[in-house]
């Protein structure tokens, strides 16, 4: 926590193509932004380097930190390209398969018949197997054989391994065996390092948990190794603030939280966007959005109704499920690096993306694949340069790869091609937005649109034309949210337990693990340094009917008939029914949070109407005409305007098409609204 709120924060989102920061001075509110390419092989250049940018645009030295808040994709990138630590799984004598069984389920885009199932982080000749045994009510059913413990831990270094991951049968109902063999494991394998199920995932379905300790137990070594580099880069900097990570439940926590459990960070980067876009939201008077972060190579969607930020137990990175808390959102390979091309007279875009290096040929750097970048180049919807004239864009260079990978092999105009593109990632993304909204029991036509990453905002209007939605909202630094989402993050952790049996809810045995969690969350407080009239805790319980497979997550409400209302209530408006059936408490959660200082928000001066800079030869479907090019920065509160137009700034482009016209809210942000509605 920070030793008070004088003090300059500065966050920093490493993305695959960019890296953002956000510098913001809580006395004035004022907040300096700046964006550098990413470097893949080392996170920690772009990291430094971005920071720097901020500072010498404010005119600060790096001592004046008082905080240093950071979201990471390398435990992500990790798990994504299987580039963990070699290591080991150990659990119970007799499931030794338990990953290479995992589901019967296909995924739902998968070939019925030609479906392989993936391959395993950790392989059977790497799983060991101890002697022991708990029975689902946490019963010793067979005393553990530390020989045997002794034995796995002598196999696991004859191969070498570098992490090991224990999950035992039933230890969430009793840690004990689990516990007694990671010390036997951490004192025979001395710098190896080794989690446990009961500290990452104490709940119930054995292959889910034990996928999960795995793959922490893989990206522990290199996260600690980034961490260390970073820390030192930021020591030598002189920076004495402590550092804090984004974590995929919306909250930020320290070092020594993320080396413990560093799959807790698996979706940091959308996480602190969504809590970004929040804010953005909550300052513009808006509760209900749906925000999509359209970035280089994927676009992350989340609804948010009354403001309140929905988390998920049963989220995915990659092809892995990863149950831990996080955002509810859903993730699609669509961004401005996705590649267009032709395969059998069909034009498909994405998942494939050309990264930060080469990227879109647009870039300069060699690209000879068609992307969506590419194709608004090729319409005009991009000024000449981007990053305030820091990176020149090749409009030739991208009508080239339009015209020879797609343009041609089609017969169509580059300009007709261009639009193709287009409409097919705008169609793939709209099927996400259905997803959080439709499929869950929203109209989208109630909620307003909130797009932002450094392609969001070129996407917005035609989004919401497609949904039926009216208003757009357009975050005042919309390339940069996810730094931004990091100044207005909590402090947060997650404590679980799952009862040592499914069943109608005991109050009495209820009460007695919250207390533990409980108890749990305070150490964690105080160890973060929380002051106490920052704290909070809130009880949570993930309930089914009985016979059902899955857990709808409700408030603890004190009492049996109370909480079984709320999960009735739920159940309803997830899925529509209620059952005649008895309701099952199946896990006990503990949600601990540390408020950190709100960011101030300065109020934007009332505009003058000077916002034209220039202007742009843009294709529509209709023609080209020119358009007017608006400078963001030269914006004021009340400046009104109307489509077509495109706006610029240094993180982001937006494209106002006609029909649409546009509000500046006193927040920075900009309503826009479609012509016939009221805004």
């Amino acid at each position: 926590m920070p030793s008070s709120e004088a003090g300059l924060a500065v966050a920093v989102d490493i993305g695959g193509t960019f890296t953002d920061i956000a510098l913001h001075d809580p006395v004035s509110g004022k907040v300096w932004r700046a964006k550098t390419p990413s470097v893949p092989s080392d996170p920690s250049q772009a990291f430094m380097t971005g920071v720097g940018l901020a500072l010498a645009e404010a005119g600060k030295a790096a001592p004046s930190l008082e905080r240093v808040l950071h979201g990471t994709t390398v435990a992500t990138n990790m798990i994504l390209e299987g580039k963990g630590a070699r290591s080991a799984l150990v659990t119970t004598s007799g499931f030794r398969h338990v990953l290479a069984i995992g589901r019967q389920d296909i995924p739902r885009r998968a070939n019925l018949y030609a479906w392989v199932k993936p391959e395993r982080p950790v392989p059977a000749s790497r799983v060991f197997e101890v002697k022991e045994r708990i029975g689902p009510g946490g019963v010793v059913m067979e005393p553990l054989d530390e020989a045997s413990a002794r034995a796995a831990a002598d196999e696991c270094r004859a191969l070498d391994v570098a992490a090991v991951a224990i999950c035992l049968l039933h230890s969430f109902a009793n840690p004990a065996h689990e516990e007694r063999v990671a010390e036997i494991f951490r004192e025979c394998l001395p710098g190896v390092a080794v989690t446990t199920s009961v500290d990452i995932l104490p709940v119930v379905r054995e292959y889910e948990r034990s996928l999960a300790t795995v793959l922490n137990a893989a990206v522990m070594p290199g996260v600690s190794t980034y961490l260390s580099r970073l820390e030192q880069r930021l020591d030598q900097a002189g920076i004495a603030a402590p550092l804090l990570l984004m974590q995929s439940n919306g909250g930020v926590a320290g070092g020594a939280t993320i080396r413990r459990a560093p799959a807790l960070t698996a979706l940091s980067g959308p996480a602190a966007g969504v809590v970004g876009a929040r804010d953005v939201a909550a300052a513009s008077g808006i509760r209900d959005i749906i925000t999509v972060d359209i970035g280089g190579t994927s676009a992350d969607i989340c609804l948010i109704k009354d403001g309140k930020i929905s988390l998920t137990q049963h989220g995915h990175v990659g092809e892995w499920p990863l149950p831990l808390p996080m955002v509810d959102m859903v993730t699609i390979g669509a961004g401005g690096g996705s590649i267009a091309r032709v395969a059998d007279g069909t034009l498909a875009v994405g998942p494939q993306s050309a990264g930060a290096d080469p990227g879109p040929a647009a870039y300069g750097r060699g690209g000879r694949m068609a992307t969506v970048t590419d194709a608004h180049v090729v319409l005009g919807h991009l000024p000449a340069e981007l990053l305030g004239g820091r990176m020149a864009l090749d409009a030739a260079a991208a009508r080239a790869v339009i015209t020879d990978c797609v343009a041609a092999p089609l017969g169509l105009t580059p300009e007709a091609a261009a639009r193709g593109v287009l409409a097919i990632i705008d169609n793939h993304m709209v099927g996400a937005l259905r997803v959080v909204s439709v499929e869950r029991g929203h109209d989208p036509r109630d909620f307003t649109l909130l797009p932002f990453g450094g392609a969001g905002p070129l996407h917005g209007c035609a989004l919401a034309e497609l949904l039926g939605v009216s208003r757009v909202l357009v975050p005042p630094a919309p390339g940069v949210l996810c730094a931004d989402g990091l100044l207005a993050a909590d402090l947060k952790a997650d404590f679980s337990r799952t009862l040592p049996k499914a069943g109608a809810i005991d109050v009495t045995a209820a009460e007695a693990i919250f207390a533990e969690l409980e108890d749990r969350a305070a150490l964690w407080l105080e160890a973060e340094g929380v002051a106490v009239d920052a704290r909070s805790r809130s009880r949570v319980a993930l309930m089914r009917y009985h016979g059902q497979g899955g857990e709808v997550t409700v408030a603890w409400c004190g009492t049996a008939e109370r909480t079984e209302s709320a999960f009735a209530a739920a159940h309803e408006s997830l899925y529509g029914f209620i059952l005649e059936a008895p309701v099952e408490l199946v896990t006990l959660r503990v949600e601990a949070t540390g408020r950190m200082p709100p960011p101030p928000r300065a109020q934007l001066a009332a505009g003058s109407g000077k916002v034209r800079s220039g202007s742009l030869t843009v294709h529509f479907a209709s023609g080209a005409r020119d358009v007017p090019l608006l400078d963001r920065a030269a914006f004021g509160a009340g400046d009104r305007f109307a489509g077509p137009a495109i706006i610029s700034q240094l993180d982001a482009t937006t494209l106002v098409p006609p029909n649409w016209t546009g509000e500046v809210h006193t927040s920075g942000a900009i309503l826009l609204t479609a012509a016939g509605q009221d805004n």
